[in-house]
Formats: C-alpha cells, sequence, structure tokens
C-alpha cells in the first residue's frame, strides 16, 4: 500500500509562486536556508477565513519542483500559526512541505485580535472557536491540505500530523479519521480533494494529546490502563461525570476568553463554551442535569478522537505523553494504544513517555531530542519509505529532579515495560472526612501555582499525615530502590452515603527527611462497593530508604474542584499494586510477579494481558492482616487478627518468620478458614526454633526492647500470589 502511495502521485508542477490560487505569495528566506515560506489567509470550505502557512524545500535548481511529502504541524492553545523554526525548517530542507494554519478562532482566522472578525468580515461569520471540532478545526485541515494536493505541491497520501496539545488533539483526530472527513451533521466521507482526489493520512506523531476530553477535563476515575476498552461512561453508559480539574479548566477558559474567539452564549449549543464552563465551574449535581449530559454527548461525539469510528485502523501513530502533565496525562495515549493493538493487532502504534508535557513537566531540552529523533524517523519511513519499518514499542525516560533521565526503558508493549510489581495492602478501615487536608500543600503541587514556582514535579511539602484523610505507608523501600514504571493501582472496598463525592488519591516519596514529592495523582468519583481505579502513570525511581506514601483525600483543591456535596467515605480492604521495571525476586522478594487484573462488570483485557489473566470485581473475596499482635511467652504462641473481605469466606495458610543472623528462622505456621465481614485472632503455636529465638527477647528488662521484625507470608484463595508484609511484633 505504501509503495502504491508512491507510484499513484499526480504528476509535478514546475514553480510555485503562490498557493491557494493568489492567496498565499511564497517567498525564498536566505537567512533560512533558502527554504520558501509561503504566508496569508484563504478560505476554508465553509468560507470562513483561514490564516496559513506553508513551507516548501528550496527551490531545485533543476528537474521538477514538486509534489512533496506532506507534515501538518499544529498549534497549541492560545498559540496561532507556526511559521519558520528550526523544525519547520529542517523539515523543509530534509523535502517536506510543511502546512500550519491559525484553528478557527486563533490568531487571524478570525480570532480576538483579528481587525476582520465578525460582523467586519462576513467570512468570519462561523469563525469562532468549535473547541477542536471534528466537523469544523479538523475538517478545515483537512480541506486545505487537499487544495495543495490539487496544486501539486502536496502527495495526497504522503501526508503526516503532528503538534503539541491542542495540536496533539488534532493530529490524533486526523490519525482515526485517515481517509474520512466528518461532514457537519456527523456522517463520513471519504476525504476527497476539490478536484476528486482520494486523500490519506500515512502517519501521525501526536505529542502531549487528549483522546477523551471529558475524561481529561472532568475524570471521574473509571479508565484502566489494562482493558481494551475504556469509554468515559462506562462500558454500560452509566458511570458518573467526574470531577473537574479547577485550575486548568479556569485558566484554558481564561486564555481563550482573551486570545480567541468564542460564540455569543446561546448562539450555537454546540459550541457555546462560555455556558459549558459557567455550568462545569458550579460544580455538583452534574447527573441530574440535562445541559451537563448534553455537553459529555456533544464532547464525546465531536471533540474526542477515541469515538471516532474506529471500524477502520488508524493511521500509524507515535503517541507522546508527559509523566507529570496534568492536564492530558499519558491515560489519553493508553487509552486508544490499547484499543488499537486490541482491535487491530500488527498495527502500528507506539508509545513514548517522558518528564514533557503541560504543568507539571520539567520538558528537559535532552528529552526532547530524544524523542525528536523518533519523530523524524518515523515520518521519513512512512511518509518518505526511508529506513526499516519502526517496530512498535513503548519507550520511558523517567522523572529525575536535578539530574538527566534514567532511560530509555524500550518494550514491545506497554504491558512488557514493568515486569514486576510491588504490592501493599490494609484490611483495616479509614475514614476520608469531608474538608479535611491541608491546603498549603494542595497549592505546592497544584500544576498551575506549581507553574509560577518552577519547580514542577519537584516542588516538595511536608511528609506528616493529614488529619481526617486515609493514610497508607509502605516500609522502608530496600537499597538500591525501585522504578514506577505504570499506573498504580487501587483495589478497595469503599462505603459511602453521596452519590456526588469525589476521592482524591496522592502517591508520595517521603525522603528521609520527613519532607514529600508528589509522585502521582489520580481523581474518582465513588459509587460505593468493591472498586478498582488508577492514578496516573508514573516513570519514577523510589530511592532506597524513602517511604511510599498513599493518600486518599475529599479533594485535591485548587488542582482539582471540591465537592458541593461531599460526604463521609470509608475506605476498607486496601491494595496498592505499583508496577516496576525490576523483575520478580528482586529486593529479596518485595517486587513479586503481577496480579491478575481486576474487572470491573463489563470490561474485557487488552490484548497482552491474557498471561497475567483477570480476576472479576465482583469474586474478590480476600483475607487480610488486620493487626499482629503479640507472642506470650507463658503460652508459647503468637496472636494474629485476620479479615476476610469479599463474597464469600477465605482461607488459606499463614507463615511467619524472622532473621537470625544470616538465616531464616521460622515462627509459626497455620491454616485459617474465615467467614466473610469480621475479624478474627488466631493463635499460633510457635515453632521450636520460634521459641529458642524468642526466649533471649522475653528476657530483656525494658519492655521496648521487647520487639521483633517479621515477615508474614499470607497465601490466600482468593489471591493470585502469596502477600508478603513485612511487620514488628512485641513480646510480652
Amino acid at each position: 500500500m505504501l509503495l502504491a502511495a508512491f507510484v499513484l502521485a499526480p504528476s509535478a508542477r514546475a514553480d510555485f509562486p503562490n498557493l491557494y490560487g493568489t492567496d498565499l505569495p511564497c517567498a525564498a528566506q536566505p537567512a533560512n536556508g533558502n527554504v520558501r515560506l509561503c504566508s496569508g489567509t484563504t478560505k476554508t470550505w465553509d468560507g470562513t477565513k483561514i490564516d496559513v502557512n506553508v513551507i516548501l524545500p528550496p527551490a531545485p535548481s533543476a528537474g521538477t519542483d514538486g509534489p512533496y511529502p506532506l507534515i501538518g504541524d499544529f498549534h497549541g492553545w492560545g498559540d496561532e500559526k507556526i511559521g519558520l523554526n528550526d523544525q519547520t525548517q529542517g523539515w523543509a530542507e530534509d523535502g517536506y512541505a510543511v502546512f500550519s494554519m491559525s484553528d478557527r478562532g486563533w490568531g487571524e482566522s478570525c480570532g480576538a485580535n483579528d481587525p476582520e472578525k465578525a460582523p467586519v468580515n462576513p467570512a468570519c461569520a462561523h469563525g469562532y472557536n468549535h473547541l477542536m471540532d471534528d466537523r469544523y478545526e479538523v475538517r478545515d485541515a483537512q480541506y486545505l491540505i487537499s487544495l495543495l494536493a490539487d496544486e501539486g505541491v502536496a502527495e495526497p497520501r504522503r501526508i503526516g500530523a503532528t503538534g503539541f496539545s491542542y495540536g496533539g488533539g488534532i493530529s490524533m483526530a486526523l490519525a482515526a479519521l485517515r481517509n474520512r472527513t466528518m461532514l457537519p451533521d456527523g456522517s463520513l466521507v471519504p476525504w476527497q480533494s476539490p478536484d476528486g482526489t482520494p486523500m490519506e493520512l500515512a502517519a501521525a506523531v501526536p505529542q502531549w494529546p487528549w483522546s477523551d476530553l471529558p475524561y481529561s477535563l472532568m475524570p471521574n476515575g473509571r479508565t484502566l490502563d489494562y482493558v481494551a476498552d475504556a469509554p468515559y461512561r462506562g462500558p454500560d453508559g452509566k458511570a458518573p461525570i467526574g470531577i473537574e480539574k479547577q485550575s486548568f479548566v479556569s485558566g484554558l477558559y481564561g486564555t481563550g476568553l482573551t486570545a480567541s474567539n468564542y460564540a455569543a452564549p446561546g448562539t450555537d449549543p454546540q459550541a457555546d463554551l462560555t455556558t459549558w464552563y459557567g455550568l462545569i465551574n458550579a460544580g455538583e449535581p452534574y447527573d441530574s442535569n440535562p445541559l451537563a449530559n448534553s455537553i459529555v454527548d456533544e464532547l464525546t461525539a465531536h471533540h474526542s478522537s477515541y469515538y471516532i469510528d474506529h471500524s477502520e485502523p488508524p493511521a500509524p501513530l507515535l503517541i507522546q505523553s508527559g509523566w507529570n502533565d496534568d492536564l492530558f496525562p499519558p491515560d489519553e495515549a493508553i487509552r486508544f494504544y490499547n484499543r488499537t493493538r486490541t482491535q487491530y493487532p500488527g498495527d502500528p502504534i507506539s508509545l513514548f513517555f517522558m518528564d514533557d508535557g503541560h504543568a507539571r513537566s520539567q520538558n528537559k531540552p535532552a528529552d526532547e531530542e530524544a524523542f525528536r529523533a523518533r519523530q523524524d524517523a518515523w515520518f521519513d519511513h512512512y511518509l518518505k519509505g526511508e529506513g526499516a519499518a519502526p517496530a512498535s514499542s513503548a519507550t520511558a525516560l523517567t522523572t529525575v529532579c536535578g539530574d538527566a533521565s534514567e532511560g530509555p526503558f524500550t518494550a514491545p508493549s506497554w504491558r512488557e515495560l514493568s515486569p514486576g510489581e510491588v504490592r501493599f495492602s490494609s484490611t483495616a478501615a479509614q475514614t476520608v472526612v469531608p474538608g479535611s487536608g491541608d491546603p498549603s500543600i494542595g497549592t505546592a503541587f497544584d500544576p498551575i501555582k506549581n507553574q509560577v514556582s518552577g519547580e514542577g514535579p519537584c516542588s516538595t511539602a511536608s511528609g506528616a499525615d493529614q488529619a481526617g484523610v486515609a493514610t497508607y505507608r509502605l516500609p522502608a523501600v530496600p537499597a538500591p530502590g525501585f522504578t514506577l514504571l505504570g499506573s498504580p493501582t487501587i483495589v478497595a472496598d469503599l462505603a459511602t452515603t453521596g452519590t456526588e463525592s469525589e476521592l482524591a488519591a496522592r502517591l508520595l516519596d517521603v525522603s528521609p527527611a520527613g519532607t514529600e514529592r508528589l509522585v502521582a495523582r489520580g481523581l474518582l468519583r465513588p459509587g460505593g462497593g468493591a472498586t478498582v481505579f488508577q492514578l496516573h502513570p508514573q516513570g519514577y525511581r523510589f530511592a532506597g530508604g524513602d517511604v511510599v506514601k498513599l493518600e486518599l483525600l475529599p479533594s485535591d483543591a485548587p488542582y482539582a474542584r471540591a465537592s458541593n456535596a461531599q460526604a463521609p467515605l470509608t475506605v476498607s480492604n486496601l491494595e496498592l499494586r505499583l508496577p516496576v521495571r525490576e523483575h520478580p525476586g528482586s529486593l529479596e522478594g518485595v517486587v513479586q510477579a503481577p496480579s491478575p487484573e481486576v474487572l470491573p462488570p463489563g470490561y474485557e483485557l487488552a490484548a497482552g494481558y491474557e498471561e497475567t489473566g483477570a480476576t472479576p470485581i465482583s469474586t474478590r473475596r480476600v483475607a487480610g492482616l488486620t493487626k499482629l499482635l503479640s507472642i506470650s511467652g507463658g503460652r508459647q504462641a503468637l496472636r494474629i487478627r485476620l479479615r476476610c473481605a469479599g463474597a464469600g469466606d477465605c482461607a488459606g495458610t499463614l507463615a511467619i518468620a524472622a532473621r537470625h543472623g544470616r538465616r531464616r528462622v521460622g515462627l509459626a505456621r497455620g491454616r485459617y478458614s474465615l467467614p466473610a465481614g469480621k475479624p478474627r485472632l488466631l493463635r499460633l503455636p510457635l515453632s521450636r526454633g520460634g521459641r529458642k529465638l524468642v526466649a533471649p527477647v522475653l528476657a530483656r528488662r525494658a519492655k521496648a526492647g521487647r520487639k521483633l521484625r517479621v515477615v508474614v507470608t499470607l497465601t490466600d484463595a482468593g489471591r493470585p500470589a502469596a502477600l508478603r508484609l513485612k511487620r514488628s511484633i512485641r513480646l510480652r
């Protein structure tokens, strides 16, 4: 197919003094290697005025001038068309034509500061911001690129798309549409030029994109990085509307209010950004509000690449997202990636994750250079036929403060980046109290406030536990540490009386000095009962001696809007799973094999997770340790309390061991069978070796010294693998 695209290209044109008829005059740029810049405004498919730049290779001294493979380079929110820079000049010098436009409602495309915006120029009557609508902004790009094909400038099937943020969103949509165009009624037709030439996107490299706009702006916690399909409203369409990322949404709206052109409220219900913002920012209730539901329907139908008809595979995709991008985190890429790999095995799609994106990202030049090489190789192969086909893969450069990023680490798939897992569990119930949490910590970790301070993901706060917040601390990380490389996953039982509450999760790295750094965060609109949800993915190394801390709060303000109807929320039987780069058995068994994934009703595993397998959340029943009490000298027995959680009874074995010099001594072991719901105290007789080990400890006069470090191995029928916990026990 790729070779056919080269052979069927139209005949070349000799010269390009102007483009789009005479709308864009072209001139060589001696200071930029004599590449040619063609700049000006022209009309798109519905007559709206669009401001365009086209950069062409230097005029050839002999032979034909074009047609050229073309790269569409699209701008971010608040910006306008992209001109000459090192990258666009480099592409033109390498034989590409480069296209860029100011999207509707920005710059001289009828933007806020365009002197010709409506009502001055009738060509701006529909030139307001449609929020990257597949039927408008995306179609504008397709139409204007197809005119270049008709003029002999561009090869109609050797077209690429790239861009950051808002430009990443349009690149995703162009890849999903591939050879189709969406009309104003939402129907899809073949993408053709005005002269009838078939058009097709050959490759896309979106950077910092979204795939599901409602989820990226108002996440509800229903996206999982191991499922084949993750729609915003869930498989049954009943998942609740989520929690506003308030600091970002407010900032974005304010930027557009100043620099863009919004439709007057009430004039276009499919692009009524001012009314939408007012409703979202007012807060709950959402689900009972018909307008809130219609906004979600509109944003999924026409503004999110994930919901474009996928009966055809997308164009080859290399997607770059940032670990610390709190606006469009890696989930937005993984969602699209998983469905594509599951539906179209072998279709070219790759991921590249690094600390590069919206706030709180560091955006290190060395990391960007590494990615740019991958981007160029992707375009060179799919647009020019040069080089070997890039292998589909997942690549990661980690978050590092004060030094170069670690990596790149590359695997054939997202799943294979993290062969090991670190787990922690706690059966004890903790209550998340409305209004709890230290506001100063929330401010330290807010992406917009953080952008002003410039600390990015390296910002720190007090690591002290907060009152009214569910807090879980893992044992100190063994040397030399481990590297988180994936999505922290929480499986827990939640109980709440409200339907409009929120649960904010923060994964933190607490240093020996007592300060903490935010590693990952996530938002959930809880529904109660057995629940699985994930924090945004991260690549981060926990150093030996640091403590991994999980906080569950009623809000992550000012980043996330606090609920208008927050109710107390009780968390119990929590399990935290951390995917890590280290292999099972590392760190003296702290790193284990990954557990089977927990599947809520209606979800299916994505391709690549078959070996790990899945456990339906409805059948989850596990025993957990509520308290390790003591060893009694008189009774020579170890007392331990367990609780069974889930739908059904629990059964399994317990083994408790301690180190004596270089060898491990088994203290006690036994079996258990527990009914669901109630804790039970077990007494396990000490082994002969155990009695010998504890005798000198019991003989100590000071009660404070009567402690012993042990490892509890709990092998439960409901768990995929044995749970190993390090604990201190009292001897008396």
